[in-house]
């Protein structure tokens, strides 16, 4: 890319806790578009991967761990007013480093809540205390804490993250289908009262990775194209989704929260033993799995209607999750293992040679039917656009980048979500390397096609109901 943009200026320094794929593809894009130079930034992980990479940068490289009992000892040095602490890691509590930026007055961007090391398989906490509804529960006490202090961006990669940004872009598109001439609403009210009159029953965040190494996953390894411990950590904990208000059939295996916004409900198995009926454009119809994710949380908390109390419109909303080949071979070992990880793992990146990550939103039940938009960014296009990336990386790194512009844009903010950000500036940032928007209508429901073949005990009157989703 000749030229690039510099869409922001930092005389602070910047902190990056864990440098694996989504760490080591980011480092280029920001000192690309950030003006701030090598010097000004430290990273700080637990493994040795990554610093042959941040040598060739020129940053400080700290070989550590982060644990409770010394995250403040190595981190505090390092932090002041008008700092940045970009938290990429896992087994890293991110409430606390969110508290930590927030005494010491610095700015704050994560991709997902994550508890200390054990925190999802703690036995001491129920399931709803370990959920990821959970974590954010606890995350909004902090935004409560805090009100109007330094900004902290809170799950902002591709997902979660940008693709709530596409969901709003989604609601205005559909809009426009339907010959409504629509400005942006300005709140969240304006929002959810829009995805209400729409009619928006279901919001999938629909992803179909067909990228393929040179080699195939070997016996006792787990392959992904992205990090296999954040993604083995998510498949374990429980299935999480935003629960509609049209919803007529509770999951016989599902359970409602005692605490906070009653906005998701969560089901009693590991969401990636769990799969789900989606659709993208270039896959058609696919099986996926139903990955718990915070977005599935927010989305649906932040578009709910409510009328003397009680909630009139809600969409269901989830990930549907549909990784490359090797992995779900990977997924269906570990699941074969009573969910214990294989010996062996690989993050595929330079062996990758061809496939897309087909990532965006379906939008369904309204009068047009179902709507895609999204990003179909092939890995060749990928290694063309930035180093150390592939596509996947890319669609996150990019997202990650968008999300702490915008938080040196804004650097009073406070807590944020996805949702509570400016939809239109994250997107058009992260353009250049998402590649040209797809938006697609389709006709497909979940019931596509499958009165020839079983006697399914189907809801027919209301195709988008999560009974039909789901595979049984």
């Amino acid at each position: 890319m000749d030229r690039p943009t510099k869409h922001a200026a930092f005389a602070g320094r910047l902190v990056i806790v864990g440098f694996g794929s989504i760490g080591q593809g980011v480092l280029p894009l920001i000192l690309r578009h950030i003006d701030l130079s090598a010097e000004q930034i430290t990273i700080v992980t637990a493994e040795e991967k990554g610093a042959t990479e941040a040598a060739e940068f020129g940053v400080t490289f700290i070989q550590e761990p982060l644990t409770p009992e010394n995250y403040r000892r190595i981190l505090e040095p390092l932090l002041a007013e008008g700092d940045f602490l970009l938290n990429l890691s896992v087994d890293v509590s991110s409430l606390a480093l969110v508290e930590l930026a927030q005494e010491a007055g610095a700015l704050y961007l994560d991709t997902c809540i994550e508890p200390w090391a054990g925190g999802y398989t703690d036995t001491r906490l129920s399931e709803s205390e370990r959920s990821n509804y959970g974590l954010r529960a606890k995350a909004l006490a902090l935004k409560a804490k805090y009100p109007g202090g330094p900004t902290a961006v809170l799950t902002h990669g591709a997902n979660p993250g940008h693709v709530s940004h596409l969901v709003k872009q989604g609601m205005l598109d559909i809009a426009a289908a339907c010959g409504e001439t629509v400005e942006p609403p300005a709140d969240r009210a304006g929002w959810a009262a829009l995805a209400h009159r729409l009619g928006i029953k279901v919001i999938h965040v629909a992803e179909r990775d067909t990228q393929k190494a040179d080699r195939p996953k070997a016996i006792g390894e787990f392959v992904n194209t992205w990090s296999v411990d954040g993604f083995v950590g998510e498949g374990c904990q429980p299935a999480e989704l935003g629960w509609g208000a049209h919803e007529r059939h509770f999951p016989a295996d599902g359970a409602r929260h005692a605490f906070g916004t009653g906005s998701a409900i969560y089901l009693k198995r590991p969401g990636a033993s769990v799969q789900v009926r989606s659709w993208t454009p270039n896959e058609g119809p696919f099986h996926a799995f139903l990955i718990t994710h915070s977005e599935a949380i927010s989305l649906a908390d932040y578009l709910t209607v409510e009328q003397d109390g009680a909630v009139v419109y809600r969409p269901t909303c989830h990930y549907a999750y549909h990784p490359c080949d090797d992995a779900v071979l990977s997924v269906h070992e570990l699941a074969g293992k009573n969910w214990h990880m294989q010996a062996s793992k690989r993050l595929m990146m330079d062996e990758i040679v061809s496939g897309i990550d087909e990532l965006g939103v379906l939008l369904a039940g309204h009068a047009k039917g179902a709507y895609w938009l999204g990003s179909h960014l092939e890995v060749a296009t990928a290694r063309k656009l930035a180093p150390y990336n592939n596509a996947t990386s890319l669609q996150v790194t990019s997202s990650v980048l968008a999300g702490m512009i915008w938080a040196l844009e804004n650097p009073r903010a406070g807590l944020v979500e996805p949702e509570e950000m400016d939809f239109k500036r994250c997107l058009e940032i992260v353009a250049p390397y998402w590649g040209p928007r797809v938006g697609v209508f389709t006709d497909w429901t979940p019931l596509h096609q499958r009165e020839e073949l079983f006697a399914e005990d189907l809801d027919r009157e209301d195709p988008w109901q999560f009974k039909n989703i789901r595979v049984v």
